[in-house]
């Protein structure tokens, strides 16, 4: 409609919403939720936005706080973007070698599959495993520096490859809408067309998580309706 009467409307899109990725062995991961974790988000080479928290693999791909973050700075195509997972952000590269050396010194007659148990939930685990290439029967006195230095890289560096977003459905708010610049901020009303008014996610406004988008359509739909009135 409001397109219809001239106003420009910016495409519409789902923000704050689940990311579906190519990776086979997601689903495996489905319900684990990873708490305390670093993710980073790149379109090609270049790095668009880092955050630590928690996150939650799904049947399609990942979702939680941190990845619903990331959503928001996401445009199609989506196929550009990668998301990767700091599964031990208080350690350095260096650090994280030292911790497995600590680890398979400890385990270092076990296969590899068992020698990781104090490093990883239960359920990633074989996932891990199947990442770095290592047999899973290889005794830890067995693996080699190489091998070990690309285990420590995955635990730094776990790369999700985004395919697309979830429907616009799921989506807890929707980017987009109609053009602020033909809305006076002062009364909601359109500056094309008198008498009419727009509040909420109609407007080309949206914010984080936080209680922030509640607060833009409250206060917009409140400005609006008083606006009316008077």
């Amino acid at each position: 409609m409001a397109r219809d009467l001239g106003h420009r409307v910016t495409p519409l899109r789902p923000s704050l919403v689940g990311v579906n990725t190519q990776e086979a062995w997601v689903p495996e991961l489905q319900g684990l939720s990873l708490r305390n974790v670093g993710l980073t988000m790149k379109q090609g080479r270049k790095k668009i936005r880092h955050e630590a928290g928690e996150m939650l693999f799904t049947h399609f791909g990942v979702s939680g706080p941190l990845v619903l973050s990331m959503s928001a700075f996401m445009k199609p195509p989506y196929e550009d973007y990668t998301l990767t997972i700091d599964l031990k952000p208080a350690l350095s590269m260096e650090q994280m070698d030292v911790r497995l050396q600590r680890d398979f010194e400890k385990y270092h007659n076990k296969h590899f599959i068992n020698g990781l148990v104090d490093l990883l939930p239960s359920k990633m685990i074989p996932v891990m495993v199947k990442c770095s290439g290592i047999p899973e029967d290889k005794r830890v006195n067995q693996i080699t520096r190489e091998e070990r230095r690309h285990l420590a890289e995955l635990f730094k560096g776990l790369a999700l490859h985004v395919t697309s977003l979830q429907d616009i459905n799921t989506a807890i708010i929707t980017s987009g809408g109609v053009d602020v610049k033909e809305i006076d901020p002062s009364t909601m009303e359109s500056k094309l067309v008198r008498g009419l008014y727009f509040a909420g996610e109609m407007i080309d406004v949206d914010a984080l998580t936080g209680g922030f988008n509640i607060q833009i359509a409250a206060s917009t739909g409140w400005l609006a309706g008083l606006s009316e009135e008077g």
